[in-house]
């Protein structure tokens, strides 16, 4: 039996929560049973703050999503120096624009790119990483984005799926994480349903006995973080019913 893989939260689920009251909202998901958090905008607080409120409620913060223009030139030293302090090694680019992505020649500089950033930062003990959405998983030029970007980067670029936008793209989520084996450190585990699109995690179309045996078998998965963008109920309600139905899987 593996150890068990911890849950987080993506705080862009509750992002409007975080806006009103983000010291409310950290202790309202550590009271739910979150172990981590995941960053996505810091609302003006600085990375002392940030990391006194998580360690005063014990929650781990296990990444940020950093748009890619913190990571080059001078702001990488900024943004490394920023996540050192709030205990986050891992930086990741949550989406790109255009001129990174629509052409398949586009996606091998952008995996250059990612390589370079990756090296800069290995001594420092940080990783660069990529989240998806649903156009790596439509192919282009013949190939899937998402193969020539992870065919053509090192290991240690971390390829965070988002397993709801791969199964909207049609594409099935253990064949990539079974292809890319150990690069699946941090997940976004997300519902995607046919007939419901705001499914809570447990109530789609994912496979997840599936998903959760690739994530602890050949994933390298150290983090599950739940990301809930659709809401049947206010989105704090949301994050509790993903987590509870987690609990019901056993994954608690």
């Amino acid at each position: 039996m593996s150890e068990r893989i911890p849950i987080a939260l993506q705080l862009y689920s509750v992002r409007g929560d975080c806006a009103q009251d983000l010291s409310l909202t950290l202790q309202a998901v550590a009271q739910m049973g979150y172990e981590g958090v995941e960053f996505a905008g810091y609302h003006d607080r600085t990375a002392e703050e940030l990391r006194g409120m998580c360690d005063d409620l014990e929650l781990k913060v296990v990444g940020t999503h950093t748009g890619l223009n913190t990571l080059l030139g001078d702001a990488l030293a900024k943004t490394v120096e920023f996540n050192k302090t709030l205990g986050n090694p891992y930086l990741i680019v949550p989406g790109l624009g255009g001129e990174y992505t629509n052409s398949q020649e586009a996606w091998r500089n952008t995996a250059k790119l990612f390589n370079e950033i990756a090296e800069k930062i290995a001594d420092q003990d940080m990783f660069v990483g990529y989240h998806n959405h649903t156009g790596e998983f439509k192919p282009l030029e013949g190939e899937v984005p998402w193969d020539t970007f992870a065919s053509n980067t090192h290991d240690s670029v971390v390829l965070q799926i988002d397993t709801g936008h791969v199964l909207r793209a049609g594409a099935d989520n253990v064949t990539f994480i079974e292809r890319y084996a150990g690069r699946s450190k941090l997940v976004h585990i997300k519902e995607y349903s046919a007939t419901n699109d705001k499914a809570l995690i447990g109530e789609g179309d994912i496979p997840w006995d599936d998903l959760f045996h690739a994530f602890e078998t050949v994933g390298g998965t150290e983090w599950y973080i739940v990301e809930q963008e659709s809401y049947a109920y206010p989105p704090l309600e949301c994050a509790e019913k993903c987590l509870e139905n987690l609990r019901k899987m056993g994954k608690i």
